[in-house]
């Protein structure tokens, strides 16, 4: 799977070299398989809205979407007239995963940034004045990314009604523009779900930065 339309700027690249490379870096935390069961479901995680959220009461009927997320990486907020980050298509993936049955959390992992963007006042702020839609929730210690294998934001995992993983990467193949996109992976896995047919790819390439674990 190649990414196209990536023109962040020299900066930003070079940034985003250096996140993936941490985020190779961390490969040995193994990205939950495709046929796995959503890890720590019972676990419960504080809601912009101030209520504790576990995944399985997030899921709906058919499903669940989970989106490693943050407040500060411009590959999900964008870089200004450079690019529009992935966060803006949010909404609407997530208007469409619901009328499909499928619930949606965006989870913070970034436990090394809490004082930096990625708190929960942050969080709250940004989730009202992006618009965002269901939940977005603090994963403190980075517990639920760990036991993912998610390595950066944003990373992407969809699972079926049995809370098995259906599908897992990227949200689509352009993060500079909507209007660029060629391949939108996460809207083509949730409608070959719907209709019962296969997902084709049901893996590409996550690409953003590298979730901020603390050091130990």
């Amino acid at each position: 799977m190649k990414i196209k339309n990536i023109g962040l700027g020299t900066a930003i690249i070079g940034l985003a070299v250096f996140f993936i490379a941490c985020a190779a870096k961390n490969s040995e935390r193994e990205i939950l398989a495709l046929g796995k069961k959503a890890p720590k479901t019972d676990m419960m995680m504080k809601d912009v809205s101030g209520k504790d959220i576990s995944l399985e009461k997030a899921a709906g009927e058919n499903g669940l979407l989970v989106i490693f997320s943050c407040n500060t990486c411009p590959f999900v907020i964008g870089n200004g007239s450079k690019s529009e980050g992935w966060e803006g298509r949010y909404p609407e993936i997530a208007n469409m995963a619901e009328k499909e049955g499928i619930g949606t959390v965006l989870v913070n992992s970034n436990e090394a940034k809490r004082e930096k963007g990625d708190g929960m006042k942050d969080m709250k702020k940004r989730y009202a004045e992006k618009n965002l839609k269901g939940f977005y929730v603090m994963d403190e210690n980075h517990v639920l990314a760990d036991a993912f294998g998610a390595l950066t934001t944003p990373h992407v995992f969809l699972f079926d009604s049995d809370m098995k993983l259906i599908y897992k990467g990227a949200i689509d193949d352009s993060v500079d523009s909507s209007e660029g996109v060629e391949n939108p992976y996460l809207k083509d896995a949730i409608e070959a779900y719907k209709a019962g047919e296969k997902i084709d790819p049901n893996s590409t390439k996550q690409l953003g930065c590298s979730i901020k674990r603390v050091k130990v």
